[in-house]
């Protein structure tokens, strides 16, 4: 109690050094507080943003892992870095799509929440049904396309390859359940009114059409249309129409590789069960088929790809989801990836950096900031030596007085901190979102930059879908877009970053006391007090 007591004396006896080491300790403290906000907003984003965050999956095939075994391959038997084309023909060959059944022996994962996926096959339209285009006969044909006989399925002169793209005019999707029906939920897309969208998991060959499609044909709901298999005419299905849709997808055109344009308003949307029925149909009736060009034979019947999803409760079961389907059986050649948790990663890429940022400048305050504390400690022994000599030669113990030197630089360094965290409190949010703004500027910025670069627009890492800070789904930017990150945080300090301010006090308390210390504990009082001068 002593000891208290008397540091407590000394404090007011030293207001001027006491304040100015008030005053050093209380910009260390805004500082810190500072830098440990944005650190914690950063993690609390994170947290947050994952908490709410629908975690998908898919298996797809590995082909940059099967192209870096071809590579290594070529390397260990001598071939230098050549690429072995038959080698790559022959393991694509035997990258077989995944069936049904097996996406389904891998959804009975214990990490998996919910499993859904959707089929696309590809039809043409019989009678007078015909798909939206914005192009004549004329644009249609080979000069425009700049293909020729590729474009029809014939190929390039000497080469079969052309078989692959036979055109069709309709693509169908179905859905195996309401909840694979994302655009719906999302609200990009909606059944109009005066329909209904088919039941779930239905076997009825009904199906929903855009309302281009609608009236570009004239049809209305009830109707019934027929579609074609693209590589046996004869071979029909009717469809019923129970509603039509209007979808925000519709107002975006993709290219093909081939270089005909696929408008998004030709899709054409039913249940997969009932989609499942028409394709075994199909598989029943098929014939073999001899291409009057290439002389090859083919199967005609018409087959869907499929695209399967998987939903985890948390990012804890989506990385167990890999390690289960390995024990199940899925093969090294095929890889488990989650766009939601790469797009969710970054849309942090701003919020990451300004951490990572704050972080460093937090390191260079504490290390300046200790070494200007350690020299005026050292200052205020020198000049409180003979008070040194006094207290031990009465008989204090030198640590006591080493503790006494020590409570005082605590008191004060702790007020200051307290304060320090105060004024940093209110402060770290407006400040936080200053940089942060900064930061997402500098990133479009360089978006926009490289756009002006290549002279378009370009997918260099800045079109990515972001996530706001409650975790929901924000706007998706068309391709070279500027990214719609992170760019606000409402609460940077909590407890944590209280208890770090804290932490930070005892630390330079600590800090600059050991010299002190260090000087106190050598010190001979009979040699203090015969010096006095």
């Amino acid at each position: 109690m002593y000891i208290v007591k008397n540091s407590l004396r000394c404090i007011g006896r030293s207001k001027g050094r006491n304040i100015l080491i008030s005053i050093i300790a209380l910009v260390i403290a805004v500082s810190s507080c500072l830098g440990l906000s944005i650190q914690q907003a950063a993690e609390s984003a994170k947290e947050s943003t994952l908490e709410e965050l629908n975690i998908t999956a898919t298996i797809s095939y590995d082909r940059s892992s099967m192209m870096n075994d071809i590579m290594g391959s070529k390397k260990s038997q001598g071939g230098g870095n050549g690429f072995d084309r038959d080698q790559f023909a022959n393991m694509m060959g035997n990258a077989a799509a995944l069936t049904l059944e097996e996406y389904q022996i891998y959804a009975s994962a214990e990490s998996v929440q919910d499993f859904y996926y959707t089929l696309t096959a590809s039809f043409n339209g019989a009678n007078d049904l015909l798909p939206v285009s914005d192009q004549t006969e004329d644009t249609e044909s080979e000069s425009n396309s700049g293909f020729g006989d590729f474009d029809k399925g014939k190929g390039l002169p000497g080469d079969d390859r052309g078989k692959m793209f036979s055109s069709s005019d309709f693509s169908v999707i179905g859905y195996s359940s309401d909840r694979s029906m994302t655009a719906f939920i999302d609200g990009t897309a909606s059944v109009l009114e005066g329909g209904t969208m088919f039941e779930e998991g239905t076997t009825e060959k009904e199906c929903v059409i855009s309302e281009e499609l609608a009236l570009y044909n004239d049809l209305s709901v009830g109707d019934t249309i027929v579609l074609t298999n693209p590589l046996l005419e004869s071979e029909t299905y009717e469809l019923k129409i129970v509603g039509f849709y209007t979808s925000s997808a519709n107002n975006d055109l993709s290219m093909s590789m081939i270089g005909k344009n696929q408008d998004p308003a030709n899709q054409l949307y039913m249940s997969a069960a009932a989609l499942q029925t028409i394709l075994d149909a199909s598989d029943e009736a098929s014939t073999t088929i001899t291409d009057e060009d290439t002389g090859r034979e083919k199967d005609s019947a018409v087959t869907g790809s499929i695209s399967a999803t998987y939903v985890f409760p948390n990012t804890e079961k989506y990385y167990a989801f890999e390690e289960e389907v390995r024990t199940l059986g899925l093969n090294d050649s095929y890889t488990v990836s989650s766009p939601d948790l790469t797009a969710f990663e970054n849309s942090l890429t701003p919020l990451n950096t300004l951490s990572t940022m704050a972080g460093w400048f937090l390191v260079v305050i504490l290390i300046i900031g200790a070494i200007i504390l350690v020299v005026l400690n050292i200052f205020n022994v020198r000049e409180r030596k003979y008070e040194v000599g006094v207290l031990t030669a009465m008989g204090m113990k030198k640590w006591k007085v080493a503790a006494q030197f020590m409570c005082e630089i605590l008191v004060v360094t702790m007020i200051a901190v307290i304060i320090g965290a105060g004024i940093g409190g209110v402060c770290s949010v407006p400040v936080t979102n200053a940089l942060l703004a900064g930061q997402v500027e500098s990133q479009n910025s360089h978006q926009t930059q490289l756009n002006e670069n290549f002279g378009r627009p370009g997918n260099f890492g800045g079109g990515i879908p972001g996530r706001n800070m409650d975790g929901m789904s924000s706007k998706i930017p068309d391709v070279g877009d500027a990214a719609d990150y992170i760019t606000e945080v409402n609460s940077a300090m909590n407890l944590t970053v209280v208890l770090q301010m804290l932490g930070v006090g005892l630390l330079l308390t600590l800090v600059s006391s050991m010299v002190s210390v260090s000087f106190i504990m050598r010190y001979d009082p009979l040699k203090i007090l015969a010096n006095r001068d």
